[in-house]
């Protein structure tokens, strides 16, 4: 096939990479991509959030299949307009995006669908959000309603903090306060053709910036995949409660979600509750369920763009662990540092195993020091989140010792990562 691969992140960059490594010698094309991406296949400067350029180009180039990594185009329609000119798309279209576009959409699918979550209040006003936050309590949590980059969620015990934040996001939009749910996270995804659902292996990410959980929220600083405290019938659960009551929920709505359900759940000592549902591949744990993935991915990705899930097996993964490691720039979350070269990218997949996935990078012109006339081209950070180290292990031990010896051989200035990624199911 020829597939269009949405995105510029480590997230589509894991994408590409999987289906580079299938037999079927597809023609894969980016847009917009990075530098990392580039080395392997066609990058094209088209803004994947506007409908009509990405339609015009799917047509032009007789795209058989369109793959929306991030949540940007999705929330914009562009799966829409694509699907109403034919071309099979790997994405829910803008109503049923709302599944994360909108916090409180997503409240109402739930309580409709009967999906375990925790309770919230959704408030208009300060003083709304003020007394939603001491009715619930310490920890506090406050979500954005809308898309927010990763940067609408704060957990904290500093009530002023929260109040704060609620101040600060109710500007755009309401926001939802929520009850704090104790436990471990999951993040599973769900491949979904409206209908039928697929699941894939489950991952955990770590959302603080530094070791131990501590710092802010980000992106997600590191993931690994599977996770082998979970019950056997984990996934089996999901499926029954979480994941089909919501897609045909949606479908009831005529809102069919055709794509990635991306399901975030932490298991309370009462059960598993949703925090939260995204509506694509999750990152940075797209890059660790993606290391594993065995099945070839186009055909599960056409298969839910088609309406054919139903006739597909489960995906098999590899025995094999996967762990992946970020590496961001200095100053992120708040103020990333742009611009830096990264150097040892060679040395650093020397180490058997290990990839590397790029989340924010280009190839610029760096210039000396005043005084000095050299110039080169070289990789430097563009974001927040410059890299992936991903690396697999027969156990944990050895994927995390590959992984953080071959982010030892990376240079950034400044840049940070967290040596704690997977390190409680290593031991």
């Amino acid at each position: 096939m020829k597939i269009l691969v949405l995105g510029s992140g480590a997230r589509e960059h894991a994408i590409v990479r999987s289906l580079l490594g299938e037999d079927e010698n597809h023609d894969i094309v980016a847009a917009p991509g990075n530098a990392g991406i580039g080395r392997e296949v066609r990058c094209v400067p088209l803004d994947a959030t506007d409908p009509a350029a990405v339609v015009e180009y799917a047509i032009h180039q007789n795209v058989d299949l369109v793959v929306v990594g991030p949540e940007a185009p999705l929330v914009a329609g562009v799966a829409d307009a694509l699907r109403e000119r034919g071309i099979a798309v790997f994405g829910p279209g803008k109503a049923a995006a709302a599944l994360e576009g909108s916090k409180a959409f997503a409240k109402r699918i739930m309580a409709e669908a009967g999906v375990p979550t925790g309770r919230s209040t959704e408030a208009d006003r300060l003083d709304e959000a003020i007394a939603a936050l001491d009715e619930f309590g310490a920890p506090y949590v406050v979500k954005a309603d809308g898309l927010a980059a990763g940067k609408g969620v704060m957990v904290t015990a500093d009530r002023a903090a929260a109040v704060a934040h609620a101040r600060r996001w109710l500007e755009y939009g309401p926001v939802l306060v929520e009850e704090y749910l104790d436990g471990p996270e999951v993040s599973l995804f769900l491949l979904s053709d409206g209908h039928d659902v697929l699941p894939l292996s489950p991952a955990q990410d770590y959302k603080r910036l530094l070791d131990g959980d501590a710092g802010p929220n980000t992106g997600g600083m590191g993931a690994y995949s599977p996770l082998p405290w979970l019950p056997e019938t984990f996934v089996d659960e999901i499926v029954r409660d979480v994941a089909l009551p919501t897609v045909r929920r949606l479908a009831a709505e005529q809102t069919p979600f055709i794509g990635l359900l991306y399901c975030g759940l932490v298991i309370t000592p009462n059960g598993v509750r949703v925090i939260e549902f995204n509506a694509r591949f999750g990152d940075p744990e797209t890059q660790v369920v993606l290391a594993r993935l065995v099945t070839p991915l186009s055909g599960l990705l056409y298969a839910a763009a088609t309406g054919r899930l139903g006739d597909v097996p489960r995906p098999d993964f590899a025995l094999d662990v996967a762990v992946a490691v970020v590496l961001a720039s200095e100053g992120y979350p708040e103020a990333p540092v742009t611009g830096r070269p990264v150097t040892g990218l060679d040395a650093a997949t020397a180490v058997p195993e290990v990839s590397i996935l790029h989340a924010a990078t280009d190839i610029a012109t760096v210039r000396g020091t005043v005084g000095d006339s050299w110039a080169t081209e070289a990789l430097v950070a563009t974001g927040g989140r410059v890299l992936n180290v991903v690396a697999l292990g027969s156990d944990f031990a050895e994927a995390r010792a590959r992984a953080y010896e071959a982010m030892g051989r990376i240079g950034l200035e400044g840049g940070q990562y967290r040596t704690d990624i997977a390190k409680k199911v290593a031991t």
